[in-house]
């Protein structure tokens, strides 16, 4: 499911952050101008002159990426791939029009994602019962289908020549069933969607990231969320990148403590399994005490509103996911 507007976080206090922010080995990532700054970055890989894009945001992306583009001397046509890690979206929202103004693309998509994608009408009918016509229009403009002659479906182990540059596509289910991570094989970092959770750059300390899960609904998966990180941390790689935002490091450190707060996500939902006025609402007040106090156990200084302010949006959004699981868990 798609992150609603009406949990928007108010903006940091902080100092802006600057719209594309460039590291080592051709990567940047571009904030998708998506809800609020910083929420969301759609990354831009670059490789002798060709370049790829891992996740759209939505149809509102495009002038900011390819603005980015020109300022790096890069034209439509040199667009080679256009990866979709899932297709919620807030991550492939955008897809349709992106495949529109780069002719020379693939699409390249989760086989589970692959039909969506050619005929979205599905994922617009689901959106819109949620946020109504005007307001699904507001949020995510124009979602065009992809022509699919032009979609490349990748299951678990499908391998990509881009440009020299050799690409791995794992399936890692937990957050969503149609979720695939990249690992870039050559410079050992994984391009994780939302498998490997969310990481603000508001809650950094002093080069240490802040890293919690998403258990968005419909098809969070604590087993098979645990396996996913097991299975990317078995390949020893240096850097993630998140889609929720940009690249983090200390990698092994920051598994532990997902491992941990998946537990402790469940834990918290199997309490309030049965028997519960308003259910929902305990599990928002108890997931945000959690990770409030996970966020100043993690020495960040801003105000405690701030913080709170910040989460606000995946707590709604996780407790929504943690109510569809017990559900589904009482029906199986």
């Amino acid at each position: 499911m798609s992150r609603p507007a009406k949990a928007l976080a108010t903006p940091s206090t902080q100092p802006a952050r600057p719209r594309v922010t460039d590291y080592e080995n051709g990567i940047s990532a571009i904030d998708a101008d998506y809800l609020r700054q910083g929420l969301a970055a759609i990354h831009l890989i670059v490789e002798g002159g060709k370049a790829a894009l891992v996740d759209t945001g939505t149809s509102s992306s495009v002038a900011g990426v390819m603005e980015a583009l020109r300022r790096k001397n890069l034209a439509p046509d040199d667009m080679t791939y256009v990866f979709v890690t899932h297709i919620h979206l807030d991550h492939a929202g955008g897809a349709g029009e992106f495949m529109h103004h780069f002719p020379n693309a693939k699409l390249v998509v989760h086989p589970r994602g692959a039909r969506h994608m050619a005929d979205p009408a599905r994922l617009i009918a689901s959106a819109m019962t949620v946020y109504g016509e005007a307001e699904f229009k507001r949020i995510y403009g124009a979602i065009r289908p992809v022509d699919a002659n032009r979609i490349i479906e990748a299951p678990d182990g499908f391998s990509l020549d881009f440009n020299g540059r050799p690409l791995l596509f794992l399936d890692t289910p937990g957050h969503a069933r149609h979720h695939y991570c990249i690992f870039d094989q050559q410079y050992r970092s994984f391009f994780t969607g939302d498998t490997f959770g969310i990481s603000y750059r508001e809650f950094d300390v002093d080069g240490m990231e802040f890293v919690f899960p998403t258990t968005t609904p419909v098809q969070f998966d604590p087993v098979a969320l645990h396996a996913s990180l097991d299975r990317l941390m078995s390949y020893n790689p240096s850097y993630a990148f998140l889609t929720h935002y940009g690249r983090i490091g200390n990698l092994p450190r920051h598994a532990i403590e997902m491992h941990d707060l998946i537990d402790a996500h469940v834990s918290i939902a199997r309490k309030l399994q049965n028997h519960v006025p308003n259910r929902h609402a305990a599990l928002v007040e108890k997931l945000g005490e959690l990770l409030l106090q996970q966020v100043l156990a993690h020495s960040c200084k801003l105000p405690e509103e701030e913080i709170r302010n910040l989460l606000s949006l995946d707590v709604e959004l996780n407790a929504q996911g943690l109510e569809n699981w017990l559900e589904q868990t009482r029906a199986g």
